[in-house]
């Protein structure tokens, strides 16, 4: 398991935790929380995922799409650090 990057899991917390405000609604956002208990809806889910691609600056893949990518900062974090890792492959 490759080391846990701090940066990373804080700023999408961030992202996290701005889409709740904008919900009126606070939440502890940890990193296996899952995102629907938390107050996350749909409409979200997509507001965060493009959320992601600006804060990261790259397109998520549509196969990364996935219900268990958006499960919990925890996963979202693991695709996010593939998907960085893979564009600087590149």
């Amino acid at each position: 398991m490759q080391a846990f990057d701090t940066d990373l899991r804080n700023r999408i917390i961030m992202l996290v935790k701005g889409i709740l405000e904008q919900n009126s609604l606070t939440a502890d956002v940890t990193p296996q929380a899952k995102l629907v208990d938390i107050g996350l809806t749909s409409m979200d889910m997509v507001n965060l995922m493009l959320g992601v691609e600006a804060e990261f600056d790259f397109t998520i893949p549509q196969s990364e799409i996935t219900p268990e990518n958006f499960q919990s900062v925890e996963t979202l974090e693991r695709m996010v650090a593939i998907q960085l890792r893979l564009a600087t492959a590149a």
